[in-house]
């Protein structure tokens, strides 16, 4: 930057060219993220300080934008919802919730209920958005964040993830080193894409290990307690028919169906974790307390939100978002769900 411009109200996308970073980086400065190194840490902030950067101030636009989710009674969804309430609260803009249960989504009666409303723009939480349904928020004027979408959407559209596969990888390795060679998967619903990205860090896990994936351990569900606990007994019981051993650890998709997974191992009499670990993917408020504690993958399901309506906010305020596709990381926990297999 040149001398005289500093006099200027610097932008976020002149730091980062200065400081050889992305836009996103100087915003994780901003915000205080702890995934920056200190020395870019540093150099952002010594480049802030000389450029005399302020940050713009939150505008109280008084509108509302719209949360529309599959659902809103699971612990995944309460994490969500309060992660983008609280950011929208924040900045000023109020927050109105919508459910489609996983099947009204098509009928597209939420599209008519922001146009009903006028609302500011939408946070998609949803199983499928049909080319219509963009069409028609497009003609809408409402401009939309996708968080954790489905599949590949168009190049442009803002999504908000996580790092699914490299969790996947992480909680597979944690078992391997603890000396697990027997290791199931308890997947969600086939057609999402986060729960093929796991399946497939699971089998890319295995396979670097050198392990197998034996045949109908790796297993298709929902995300829920009663699929993880339904599965897990039907693995055990196909298992014992074919007189083969059972696995030593399970790597659950979601905590829930990791929670449903105790409830089967218990109606068993087994014990979590001297005869079977578990490894689930969340870290829900309730994982830490659960019995005995589940050792997961934390995905950042408040920051993912929080992020989805501060994306979304920029988009209402007519700012260009400089990466459409974002990937927040995912870290494993470890608790007392795991442990060397009984063998070992």
């Amino acid at each position: 930057m040149a001398g005289g411009r500093s006099r200027q109200r610097v932008t976020i996308g002149e730091i980062a060219a200065e400081a050889g970073v992305s836009s996103a980086t100087v915003s994780k400065v901003l915000n205080g993220r702890s995934d920056v190194s200190a020395a870019t840490r540093a150099r952002v902030q010594e480049l802030m300080d000389l450029h005399h950067y302020q940050r713009r101030r939150p505008r109280r636009r008084g509108g509302v934008v719209d949360l529309v989710m599959n659902e809103l009674d699971s612990l995944w969804s309460i994490e969500i919802i309060r992660g983008a309430q609280e950011a929208l609260a924040e900045i000023g803009v109020g927050m109105v919730l919508s459910a489609v249960h996983g099947t009204s989504a098509g009928t597209g009666e939420w599209l008519e209920q922001i146009a009903g409303r006028r609302s500011d723009g939408a946070i998609l939480v949803v199983s499928d958005l049909t080319p219509r349904q963009r069409a028609r928020l497009a003609a809408l004027k409402v401009p939309f964040v996708l968080v954790d979408p489905i599949g590949t959407v168009d190049a442009g559209v803002p999504t908000i993830g996580a790092t699914n596969w490299a969790g996947a990888i992480s909680a597979v390795e944690h078992l391997v080193a603890l000396g697990h060679r027997r290791i199931a998967h308890l997947a969600g619903p086939r057609q999402l894409l986060c729960s093929r990205a796991r399946a497939d860090g699971y089998r890319a896990a295995m396979e670097r290990a050198d392990l197998p994936v034996h045949d109908g351990w790796l297993r298709f569900g929902e995300f829920n307690d009663r699929s993880g606990r339904a599965e897990l007994a039907a693995l055990l019981d196909e298992t014992a028919a074919r007189g083969d051993a059972p696995p030593t650890a399970v790597f659950a998709a979601s905590d829930l169906q990791a929670f449903g997974a105790y409830t089967a191992l218990r109606e068993r009499g087994l014990r979590i974790p001297e005869d079977i670990s578990i490894v689930g993917f969340d870290d829900v408020a309730v994982a830490c307390w659960s019995d005995p504690p589940l050792t997961t993958v934390r995905q950042p399901l408040q920051e993912m939100a929080a992020m989805a309506a501060r994306t979304l906010v920029r988009l209402i305020d007519g700012e260009q978002v400089d990466l459409p596709r974002v990937e927040l990381a995912t870290r494993l926990l470890l608790r007392s769900s795991t442990a060397p297999p009984p063998s070992a």
